[in-house]
């Protein structure tokens, strides 16, 4: 019985456990879905810290412009919006707009609400809640879950081999598959050696707070934890780079607050963050603004203000302090009209310089891991590695904060467990020559060569009972050590440079998309 193998137990590999077992049972194909986890108590445990303990699922408003490597992230929604039409045998204008993660949500019985700014969150407003009904699918499904399994290397069916992928662990112990899925994510990406010529790029933290030089350090230590709402322009050489309008907080090293962590994306050191306090007025209406305020204001008082006086209302005290410090101005002093357009410059214009991350920690997101260009987006199967598939934050792939890197996660986990399913269904393998072969769906129960590994138990750490397939599914698992030598290949096609899928199978009288990469 063949085996596909998830390497990673969050949020891309456990969707992708899910999604490859669903796709098995309505294939009525019979394999298994092994699940490896290198935490050694449980899987999941990083979607308990998302969204500060709520789990910030999706977003309403998801836009493949909103991610790095766009062009890519746009096919694989693509593919994925178009599978979940031919999944659901309808061509109705809900099913096309209809947002696919949201409905496998809604299918394992997650409700969520929306908050602000498109923000999905789970009804319940605790991310266990939705860990929760991914362990419960997961176990229902039969998948094997097994923790404390820290995946170093895969290896590729090799000429004279078996056909087999390995994978070694730490542990000394090796998994063979037909498929591999790595939805590893953060460090772990660059930890995990996959054939050549799969390299994983450096991984940068992005996606948080940033430090500034020691002059601006010296305003936002006095301005520690306070918050601000605005917009936050970054710029390099005089040009404006990117901008984010939100809350701002201010930290003894630097600033922190979703605007900046939307920053730090593209941030470098050396540029300069422009704080505008006040946003809804235009540059050219301020000194019309600030004297309108000034004559009003000395009307109802009959006298000369003072700088804090004519600032209260406009900043919090503290604010107005520190910035009037920075520009050489104090709060006592009487409040003039020589002086507005060195107002109108710090409430428009607060200058400060980055020098780089501030606390990664902090950091949501990893940038980096393996190049999309060696990826099918519409599986993300590997190009040149034929049944390895890379999902998640291990692909090349980043957005900014409010549910979008997560919305990645679970659509690519998607993408590659469908895909690697209809690969085994499709009775896809690798000859012992090394050569691919595509042979045709060989009934349940009929067995071909297969290959054992040394592979230890399921951890009970974090397994649950394995259920009764539910009806139409067949796939109970085996030992997570086996897999098939295929033996029955077709008539061999040839390759197609730049050929980007082909249309495989047939399930349920509706044409199933198994996107292919031959050589490129």
């Amino acid at each position: 019985m063949e085996t596909i193998a998830i390497i990673g137990g969050g949020a891309s590999g456990l969707m992708a456990a899910v999604e490859a077992s669903l796709a098995l049972r309505q294939a009525g194909t019979a394999a298994h879905v092994a699940l490896f986890e290198a935490d050694p108590e449980r899987i999941g445990r990083s979607i308990l810290a998302t969204g500060n303990g709520r789990c910030n699922i999706s977003n309403a408003c998801i836009s493949a412009d909103a991610y790095r490597n766009h062009a890519f992230v746009e096919e694989a929604l693509m593919h994925l919006q178009s599978g979940y039409a031919v999944e659901r045998g309808a061509a109705c204008t809900r099913t096309l707009e209809a947002n696919p993660v949201l409905e496998r949500f809604a299918d394992m019985g997650l409700v969520m609400r929306e908050e602000s700014e498109g923000r999905l969150y789970p009804m319940a407003n605790k991310a266990t809640s939705v860990l929760d009904v991914l362990r419960s699918t997961a176990a229902e499904l039969g998948v094997d879950v097994q923790t404390d399994k820290h995946a170093l290397r895969v290896d590729a069916p090799t000429l004279g081999g078996v056909g087999c992928f390995n994978i070694r662990f730490a542990d000394k112990t090796i998994a063979h598959a037909a498929a591999v899925i790595v939805a590893v994510g953060g460090r772990a990406a660059s930890g995990i050696q996959l054939p050549k010529p799969l390299a994983c790029s450096d991984m940068q933290p992005v996606l948080g707070p940033l430090r500034v030089d020691a002059q601006g350090a010296k305003l936002t230590r006095q301005l520690n934890n306070i918050r601000v709402r605005g917009t936050v322009h970054l710029e390099r050489g005089g040009r404006r780079v990117a901008s984010e309008r939100g809350e701002l907080l201010f930290r003894d090293y630097g600033v922190s607050g979703v605007s900046v962590f939307n920053l730090s994306r593209f941030a470098q050191p050396g540029d300069d963050l422009v704080v505008d306090f006040l946003p809804d007025i235009p540059s050219d209406d301020m000194e019309r603004f600030m004297m309108t305020r000034r004559k009003r204001m000395q009307k109802l008082l009959g006298g000369e203000l003072t700088l804090d006086r004519f600032l209260e209302g406009l900043l919090l005290p503290a604010v107005s302090a520190a910035a009037l410090r920075q520009t050489g101005l104090r709060t006592g002093d009487r409040f003039t009209q020589e002086m507005i357009p060195q107002l109108c410059d710090m409430l428009k214009g607060m200058r400060l310089a980055v020098e780089g991350i501030g606390d990664e920690r902090q950091c949501q997101v990893r940038r980096g891991g393996f190049p999309v260009e060696r990826f099918n987006p519409a599986t993300c199967e590997a190009l040149d590695v034929p049944g390895l598939f890379v999902t998640g934050e291990a692909l090349d792939v980043d957005a900014p904060c409010g549910g979008f890197n997560l919305h990645w996660a679970w659509s690519s986990g998607m993408l590659a467990g469908r895909a690697a399913a209809d690969r085994i269904a499709g009775g896809e393998g690798v000859e012992r020559d090394g050569s691919r072969a595509g042979a045709k769906p060989r009934p349940i129960g009929r067995r071909s060569p297969s290959c054992t590994g040394n592979l230890n138990p399921p951890s009970g750490r974090d397994s649950r009972s394995q259920a009764a397939s539910r009806s139409g599914g067949s796939h109970a698992p085996a030992s997570a050590g086996t897999c098939r030598s295929s033996s029955r290949a077709g008539k061999p096609r040839p390759s197609h440079r730049g050929e980007r899928s082909k249309t495989r199978n047939q399930r349920g009288g509706n044409a199933a998309r198994n996107a292919r990469h031959r050589n490129r």
